[in-house]
C-alpha cells in the first residue's frame, strides 16, 4: 500500500510539472516570440524604409532589439533609465512578499499586537478572543493610525511617480521622509543613542529633539531603534494592564487559602471575575482607545 501511495505522489508530481512547464510555456513564450517577431518586422520594415532615404546609420553599427530579450530589457540613458514590465513586475512581487515585514517594522502594528496579547494573557481567556481577530484588529487600527501617513506617501511619492514626474529613486527618497517622522516621533532618543554607538555613527552636532537634525542617520539604524521603542512601551502598557488582574488572583488566592480549599486552583475561580470587571469597565473601549492615544 505504501509502495502504490509514494507511485501516486511521483506520478501526480511529475504530470504536476510537465502541466506547470506547459502553462509557463503557453503564457510566455508564444507572446514573447509573438511579440519578438512582430517588432523584427516592423523594426525590418523601419530600416528599409529609412535605408531608401539614407537616414539609417551604416551597416556595419549594430542595434539592441528588444525582441530578443525574451521579454526583459534594460532602457538607460546617461542617467534616466526604464525598466520593462516583467521586470516592474518581478519587484512588485518583492515588495508585496516582504510588506508583513514593513507592516510590522515600520509602523504601530508592533504596539498594538503585543499589547492585545497581553490583554488576553492577563483576562486568563487564552484562546479568546482568537489570533486572527487579534491580529484583523490590529491591523485595522494600524491603517486607522497609519492613515496620514499612507496619504502623504501617495500624494507626494507614488501619484508623481505614476504621472511620470520622478524617478523610482526620488520617490524612494519622499517615501522615506513620512515614515521617518513618524518612527522619530514615537521612538525613545537613548534606543536611537544606542544603535548609533554601535554602528560608530558620530552624533556630534544633531539634536535629539530636532527630527530635521537627525535625516543622516541611515535606515538600518532608525528602523531597530523604532522596534525596540516599540516593545519597551508595549511592555509598559502590558504591565499597566496587568495590574487589576493581578489584584483579583490574590483576593480570590487568599479566599480559597482561608477556606482551606488548596487544591481548587485559583486561576478557575478568578477568571469569571476578571471577564466580569473587564466587562464593567468597558475593558476594550479603554484599552483601545488610551492604545490608540498614545500615537498622537
Amino acid at each position: 500500500m505504501r509502495k502504490l501511495k509514494r507511485r501516486c505522489c511521483e506520478i501526480s508530481f511529475v504530470l504536476g510539472t510537465v502541466t506547470l512547464l506547459f502553462a509557463l510555456f503557453l503564457c510566455f513564450g508564444q507572446s514573447v516570440y509573438a511579440t519578438g517577431a512582430a517588432q523584427n518586422d516592423n523594426q525590418q520594415l523601419n530600416d528599409n524604409t529609412r535605408q531608401e532615404i539614407g537616414e539609417l546609420d551604416p551597416p556595419n553599427t549594430q542595434t539592441a532589439n528588444r525582441g530578443t530579450t525574451n521579454g526583459m530589457y534594460f532602457s538607460w540613458n546617461n542617467e534616466e533609465g526604464n525598466l520593462s514590465g516583467n521586470i516592474r513586475m518581478l519587484l512588485a512581487l518583492t515588495v508585496i512578499s516582504l510588506a508583513p515585514s514593513i507592516l510590522i517594522m515600520l509602523t504601530s502594528f508592533t504596539r498594538i499586537i503585543v499589547v492585545l496579547h497581553f490583554v488576553r494573557t492577563a483576562v486568563g481567556t487564552q484562546t479568546v478572543p482568537p489570533n486572527q481577530v487579534m491580529v484583523g484588529l490590529a491591523l485595522f487600527l494600524t491603517l486607522f493610525i497609519m492613515n496620514p501617513v499612507f496619504s502623504e506617501i501617495n500624494e507626494t511619492a507614488i501619484q508623481p511617480l505614476e504621472a511620470n514626474e520622478i524617478d523610482q529613486e526620488e520617490a524612494l527618497e519622499r517615501m522615506e521622509v513620512p515614515i521617518r517622522r513618524f518612527m522619530y516621533k514615537e521612538m525613545q532618543r537613548k534606543d536611537l543613542k544606542l544603535f548609533c554607538d554601535i554602528a560608530e555613527i558620530d552624533m556630534t552636532g544633531m539634536d535629539l529633539s530636532e527630527p530635521e537634525t537627525l535625516e543622516p542617520i541611515p535606515m538600518n539604524v532608525v528602523i531597530p531603534s523604532f522596534i525596540i521603542s516599540e516593545l519597551r512601551t508595549a511592555f509598559i502598557i502590558g504591565f499597566l494592564i496587568y495590574i487589576p488582574f493581578i489584584v483579583i488572583d490574590m483576593v480570590v488566592a487568599s479566599v480559597l487559602m482561608s477556606m482551606g480549599m488548596m487544591m481548587l486552583p485559583p486561576t478557575t475561580i478568578s477568571m469569571p471575575f476578571k471577564v466580569l470587571l473587564f466587562v464593567l469597565a468597558d475593558g476594550w473601549d479603554l484599552v483601545i482607545g488610551s492604545l490608540v492615544k498614545t500615537f498622537y
